[in-house]
């Protein structure tokens, strides 16, 4: 039986920032970004938008073309979660009128979380094919002003829905896997923005990489990195997405370059980071760039800080390419209203971090908004200027 992704949508922040205007306003190179990192714009969101209205947004969008018949789990994913108990998917599940008979959670695990709910997901739909379960990974990713990871910023979510015969793509039983206890990236309570050795963050992520597919490979005997048509790596920014490749190739010995992972990288240039979306912006960004992978086996690695990681293959439906819709998914990036750069840095410093009453300025065009906090409590709505 095979079980996988049936339907899969996306959803970023109102504004976008270039990352030349970044460069040019702190005295950097723009190539060092452009060219360096390989990032062209990060999405900016507005002050009444956050990692649950974009996942309504991506939800929404989902269950617009599948409905809701027999989904009876709802899995977020998300590092940038909006409260320490409240699951940022029982503000989901309220905002959407979604059905009361279901699971609902959220899971964290630095950029992995999204691959942990996706596994979760498709271990219950083995069990009752008939099942259905949401996953959405949801992540604004904001790093301090002046620090060596602001022009890797991003928001952004993704939203699938996993069942039984997918449409879209199967996801294969055996995995590798791998976890390390590593300070390479963590985000105290008490701090609105991660702390980050950059140099061991790199050497982390790519032990992990090795270290998956060695499991993987242990699992998988007599596998080749030359079973796999193409190659999806987690994405903060398309260099490290680069690096992890070559370091796939070197350890296997396997002679192909970059061009099978480029498919994969046209959507993080544009966003920039999504931590728990990012593998799965890449994902979508394959499924719409390259229409012949049909029956193909894909290579997907997923990694999160701290250090979690996992190898996973996905094999693209016969019909893959008329469920994922790539050009609305290039209009919703080209509708991102420009921002300069001082507009961009008032937004990074009106963030709140406390629960004290407010309201939201009426900013966003996407359907669902956060309004404020009273008595405590966050307040989601839906979006009146949208029909």
């Amino acid at each position: 039986m095979n079980v996988g992704i049936d339907a899969i949508s996306v959803a970023t922040a109102h504004y976008r920032l270039p990352l030349p205007a970044l460069a040019e306003a702190t005295g950097v190179d723009p190539n060092k970004y452009t060219i360096g990192l390989g990032q062209q714009h990060f999405s900016v969101p507005a002050p009444d938008e956050d990692t649950v209205t974009m996942a309504a947004d991506a939800v929404a969008q989902l269950i617009g073309r599948t409905g809701t018949d027999e989904v009876r789990s709802i899995f977020f994913a998300t590092e940038s979660s909006v409260d320490q108990s409240k699951a940022a998917g029982v503000f989901l599940h309220g905002l959407l009128g979604l059905p009361e008979h279901v699971r609902t959670v959220e899971f964290k695990e630095a950029c992995y979380g999204g691959t942990a709910a996706l596994q979760c997901a498709l271990a219950l739909v083995a069990r009752n094919p008939e099942e259905r379960v949401i996953v959405v990974a949801s992540d604004v990713a904001r790093y301090a002003i002046d620090s060596p990871g602001e022009p890797t910023q991003g928001a952004g979510a993704v939203a699938m829905m996993v069942s039984a015969s997918p449409r879209i793509m199967a996801i294969e039983q055996k995995t590798g896997v791998y976890t390390k206890d590593v300070n390479d990236f963590w985000r105290p309570n008490d701090s609105s923005t991660p702390f980050v050795l950059g140099h061991l963050s790199m050497d982390a992520y790519l032990d992990a990489f090795t270290g998956a597919w060695d499991d993987f490979a242990a699992r998988n005997p007599g596998v080749k990195s030359t079973d796999f048509a193409r190659f999806v790596h987690h994405q903060p920014f398309q260099k490290m997405a680069r690096k992890a490749h070559r370091q796939l190739m070197s350890y296997t010995g396997d002679g192909r370059g970059d061009e099978i992972i480029e498919a994969g990288l046209h959507y993080s240039a544009q966003v920039g980071n999504c931590y728990t979306a990012a593998l799965y912006w890449g994902i979508v960004s394959l499924l719409t760039h390259d229409s012949g992978l049909a029956g193909e086996r894909i290579g997907l690695f997923s990694y999160g800080s701290g250090a979690v990681s996992e190898f996973f293959v996905g094999r693209p439906a016969a019909r893959y390419a008329e469920h994922v819709d790539g050009a609305a998914i290039d209009a919703t990036l080209a509708s991102r209203e420009k921002i300069d750069f001082s507009t961009y840095r008032a937004l990074h410093e009106e963030r709140h971090v406390d629960s004290r009453d407010y309201a939201t300025p009426h900013v966003t065009g996407a359907p669902y908004r956060f309004a404020g906090v009273k008595d405590h409590a966050r307040r989601y709505e839906r979006n009146k200027r949208v029909a």
